[in-house]
């Protein structure tokens, strides 16, 4: 990394090793907002398999869960059978969570739902925000499964959908603020 000292802290204080791994998360897609559904419900599904780990750990194992997950396809996951989720259960590359496999596929047949009702998951993000971070966990508990308070959180974090991804002094949170339409600045 360039100058960790200018990044932030979360970065700043990982070991060498790890600072790397992160770099491109953090340089590329962390806060920055995310226009297609397929990729938010890969975000949603990454964060929740993150509970009780590393954020490294989901890092190293994302292409892992690309390729397990059929790169996140809302229709294909929401179809999954019993024998999608044995092959899920017994992948070593993907977090071999029942709950969490469980709550892919239903998370995906609801927002086979939210897409029918609102368009996109997108427009139905966009159409509530700007809520509070306890709003928002409260609206995600009601419709989704596994969505707890810290996996809302650094959902919408890590989307944009709440402040705080990057300090200021970070120099990535101007190019985050920039990234975002002019309403999510507010």
């Amino acid at each position: 990394m360039d100058n960790p000292n200018t990044y932030c802290s979360a970065i700043a204080t990982m070991k060498a090793e790890d600072q790397s791994f992160h770099k491109i998360y953090h340089d590329q897609h962390y806060g920055f907002p995310i226009e297609e559904d397929n990729e938010l419900f890969c975000r949603l599904i990454l964060e929740i398999n993150q509970a009780g780990l590393s954020w490294t750990t989901i890092l190293k194992k994302q292409e892992s869960f690309r390729k397990a997950y059929h790169q996140f396809n809302i229709k294909k996951v929401a179809s999954y059978t019993q024998k999608d989720i044995d092959r899920l259960l017994n992948d070593a590359g993907v977090i071999r969570n029942r709950l969490k496999v469980h709550a892919a596929i239903e998370n995906a047949k609801t927002i086979l739902g939210i897409q029918k009702e609102f368009g996109s998951f997108k427009k139905w993000l966009d159409r509530h925000h700007p809520l509070t971070r306890e709003e928002w966990t409260k609206l995600f508990k009601k419709t989704f499964r596994f969505t707890g308070g810290e996996i809302v959180n650094e959902f919408l974090l890590s989307t944009g959908y709440l402040p705080g991804a990057h300090g200021p002094s970070c120099p990535i949170f101007k190019k985050v603020v920039k990234a975002k339409p002019a309403w999510k600045n507010k």
